[in-house]
């Protein structure tokens, strides 16, 4: 694509822009600032990926990966301000989920260890797993507060505070989970994903486009779970007070 393209393709921000003046959205100071955001971030991000990729440096990659763990933290964290400590327990579920999908990947072979598989497939997991921790997070504070009589009653008939957080953790997982498995369940039939059309139009084989894409898709699907259910398990007692009592507080604000 040429520079002139990529001018001209600003055409669809500006339609954007018009939409929302015309419907008094209020959104298009956030479009525009959208906009520049992406566009500075993805040309920085363009340019420090070509001095990784030409020294790989596993110090390099690693810093990099940690560094992606640490904004998708404070990101989801930002989602969750009620809940005490969930930056570092955001990054150590982040980590976590990373570490086993990566040595897996490496240990079995699957793909080489160099900074151009591993940075890119790892920006991949680590995104998707912030949007999931943000939709946990944003669904376990209004199904704390929607079912605060039920959780107060199993406490007060002597139950623990995992026998009365548990249920809802699991219909948060399962609510959380939905998007990823629905949005695989389409994959190919209304939807092409912007990995493999990417690959495409740079000229790959339509196959090995796919075979990459499966990897993909195969992987996120274990990440978003992994992702799941290590965050529920480790914000959880935050939820409660040292003398097992529910604490919302802070939710209600």
């Amino acid at each position: 694509m040429t520079i002139v393209a990529l001018i001209l393709s600003l055409g669809f921000v500006f339609i954007a822009i018009v939409m929302s003046k015309s419907f008094k959205l209020g959104l298009d100071r956030d479009i525009i600032i959208a906009t520049i955001r992406a566009s500075v971030q993805l040309l920085a991000i363009g340019y420090v990926l070509h001095l990784i990729f030409g020294m790989q440096s596993y110090g390099f990659i690693v810093l990099f990966i940690l560094l992606m763990i640490t904004v998708a933290s404070q990101n989801v964290a930002r989602k969750g301000r009620f809940i005490p400590g969930l930056v570092w327990k955001s990054f150590l579920t982040l980590l976590c989920v990373e570490i086993v999908t990566q040595a897996f990947l490496i240990g079995l072979h699957i793909i080489p260890a160099t900074a151009r598989y591993m940075i890119t497939i790892s920006g991949m997991i680590i995104g998707s797993s912030m949007i999931l921790s943000s939709l946990l997070v944003s669904r376990l504070k209004s199904e704390v507060l929607l079912r605060k009589p039920e959780i107060m009653l199993i406490l007060a008939l002597g139950g623990t505070p995992r026998q009365a957080i548990f249920p809802i953790l699991k219909d948060c997982i399962r609510s959380s989970m939905i998007p990823t498995i629905e949005g695989q369940k389409t994959l190919g039939l209304v939807q092409l994903p912007g990995m493999m059309t990417g690959q495409i139009i740079a000229g790959a084989n339509p196959i090995a486009a796919v075979r990459l894409q499966l990897l993909i898709v195969f992987t996120t699907m274990t990440s978003a779970i992994l992702t799941s259910v290590l965050l529920s398990l480790f914000i959880y007692p935050a939820l409660f007070t040292r003398q097992q009592q529910l604490r919302t507080e802070a939710w209600e604000r």
